[in-house]
């Protein structure tokens, strides 16, 4: 139990014949209530060495104690899940102890690294690189393709382990999530204790490793999770903050990609210390609104739950999503599949926050590293899959040069509140009608699952690989 997650007011008088204490924690501004054991002995401390109070003089005493976050992160989780799978097939080969990789084509050699072993990265192998360049590091790397639907398989796993201990659970992504700590059976009201025990039970039972950040906001867990791997549970409360993360690189700051992370060094700018202590304006006068973002990043401010942004954020800067492909695109009707499954996700977080779209981009990232993009305005604004869908498409027909497709990117800009439109009534006609199925898909999935209904299209292909959304 750590003393900074609690404060001290009036409620229950103490006596040395207590060993034990129920305290029922009450709501106040963003604090959770719970009812915990605390040892007497943790009271006597804090009452002690906080106000100089003996434990005995019938003082009362209330503890309210701040909602703790776990973020929950899988250590290389698609290589990882990959080798569990193939020891349970047989193979005497453990993946994650050897130099390996998962992604491309094995047979034809190319694709990029969707994940790696902690041995490869001694090799200096990063994820997102292409396979050629891996292999010139390192010529014994074991490559093996991906298998999304087992690793969608895992996660479920995780989650419905999770449960047992929390039904408080935010799924990140395929591989994260945030849980919210409530004591277990053993923990002694220690979040940090309980974290060991749900981690070493993910081990024991799941067959893989996680680490668990903990801290009182979900910004703070997610770059606590992110310390030493593998297997590992860490602290990063707000009071740790100066000595835990102001010594790290600005880059590793949650949000700080590497064209902000260039922008803030040429301003002198080389820890995330270095951007906590300067002006919030001078940051946002180079980086406009996420300039002040991260700048309250770095000083440990959640002001809006990270995976909540997106919501929050959309009307300045939109909502999108890319993917990097396992596999290097070569043909249209390929990139067509890809920016399609990207439609229906973009879309479908359009309808979810309330917005219509006014401005469509597509960005392609080549087999060479060069980055293009280009933008259109709709007719109208829409929130709808298809003509999300016909824009990119358009968009792609015009922009690409016929070079392998490492990524592909759809985003949505200029949004607007879906409640106030104007449109024309070839638009009228043609928009609500695609948007009233579009709901009523969106109302399928959401409560058979988002498998429930699929398109024709992506039963005869391998699905690419998930999404990342940004925004």
């Amino acid at each position: 139990m750590h003393v900074y997650t609690a404060s001290i007011a009036t409620t229950t008088i103490l006596t040395p014949a207590v060993q034990n204490l129920n305290v029922k924690m009450s709501w106040t501004d963003n604090l959770y209530s719970y009812i915990i054991k605390i040892n007497i002995n943790f009271i006597k401390s804090i009452l002690y060495l906080t106000y100089n109070i003996p434990y005995n003089c019938g003082k009362k005493v209330k503890i309210i104690m701040k909602k703790i976050i776990f973020h929950i992160d899988v250590n290389s989780a698609y290589l990882s899940w990959t080798a569990i799978k193939l020891l349970r097939d047989g193979s005497e080969t453990d993946l994650r102890k050897i130099p390996a990789i998962v992604g491309g084509d094995m047979s034809k050699r190319h694709g990029v690294v969707l994940a790696k072993s902690i041995a490869a990265a001694r090799y200096g192998i990063r994820t997102g690189e292409p396979i050629t360049d891996a292999l010139r590091k390192c010529a014994n790397l074991t490559i093996v393709p991906p298998e999304h639907h087992y690793y969608s398989q895992c996660s479920r796993q995780l989650l419905d382990l999770l449960h047992h201990y929390t039904s408080a659970i935010s799924q990140y992504s395929i591989d994260e999530c945030f849980a919210e700590y409530v004591p277990i059976p053993g923990d002694n009201g220690d979040p940090v204790r309980a974290a060991h025990m749900i981690k070493d039970t993910i081990r024991d039972r799941l067959g893989f490793t996680v680490n668990i950040g903990i801290s009182t906001n979900r910004l703070l867990a997610k770059m606590a999770s992110d310390f030493e791997k593998p297997d590992k549970v860490h602290t990063l409360f707000p009071e740790e903050v100066p000595v835990k993360m102001w010594p790290l690189p600005v880059r590793d700051l949650f949000m700080v990609g590497r064209a902000s992370a260039a922008k803030l060094e040429l301003l002198g700018i080389k820890t995330i210390g270095d951007l906590a202590k300067m002006d919030p304006a001078l940051i946002e006068a180079h980086l406009k609104s996420h300039g002040r973002t991260i700048w309250e990043y770095a000083n440990g401010i959640e002001s809006v739950h990270i995976d909540e942004r997106a919501k929050t954020d959309t009307s300045n800067k939109g909502i999108g999503n890319s993917t990097t492909l396992s596999a290097d695109v070569t043909t249209e009707e390929a990139a067509r599949k890809v920016l399609l499954e990207l439609s229906e996700s973009v879309a479908g977080r359009l309808r979810k926050a309330g917005f219509l779209a006014g401005m469509v981009s597509v960005e392609i990232r080549y087999n060479t590293f060069e980055n293009v993009s280009h933008q259109m305005q709709l007719l109208s604004p829409s929130q709808a899959t298809q003509v999300i869908y016909e824009a990119a498409g358009q968009l792609f027909h015009e922009l690409w040069n016929g070079t392998p497709v490492r990524l592909l990117g759809i985003r949505t800009s200029k949004l607007s509140d879906c409640q106030v439109r104007q449109m024309n009534l070839f638009d009228y006609v043609r928009n609500d009608k695609q948007e009233k199925l579009d709901q009523a898909l969106d109302s399928i999935r959401q409560k058979y699952g988002s498998k429930a209904i699929m398109r024709g299209s992506f039963l005869e292909e391998k699905r690419p690989p998930k999404a990342t959304p940004y925004d």
